[in-house]
């Protein structure tokens, strides 16, 4: 009998049923946790559609202070067709005397594709007043 007690006493690591079980409750959190994270980390990568969308509008300003109407070319104004971080393709559109739109969707083949519901996100400018198109994917 005091082996035993001995035995039991000096008994080290875990059981393989233990360890399945942590196993098991490991997997089952990272399931539940991991789209969330990458949904989080998709909206935090919009970011650089905005940063882009807002540099495109501050040289469309000081293009039309200089000529009758905005432009729908990004070379006129000296930005790149991509947005900062390159998870954008970016493009100028209906340019006008008054009015332009501002398109920034996301590359295929990249994470933002992946962003249900806001793959591209638009801007309307008119006269100054912007209006975004897909409000809950502008928003922060």
């Amino acid at each position: 009998m005091s082996w035993v007690r001995a035995h039991i006493r000096h008994r080290r690591g875990f059981t393989l049923v233990e360890l399945a079980i942590v196993l098991a409750v490991i997997a089952l959190l990272a399931a539940v946790a991991w789209p969330s994270y990458n949904a989080s980390v998709r909206k935090s990568r919009r970011v650089d559609a905005y940063e882009a969308v807002l540099r495109i509008q501050q040289a469309q300003e000081r293009w039309r202070g200089l000529q009758p109407s905005y432009t729908a070319a990004l070379s006129d104004l000296s930005q790149s067709a991509n947005s900062p971080a390159g998870y954008y393709t970016l493009a100028l559109s209906a340019a006008s005397e008054t009015a332009y739109t501002i398109t920034a969707t996301a590359v295929s083949g990249r994470s933002q594709a992946s962003d249900t519901g806001c793959t591209a996100l638009t801007v309307t400018v008119t006269r100054g007043q912007a209006v975004n198109g897909q409000p809950d994917c502008w928003s922060r």
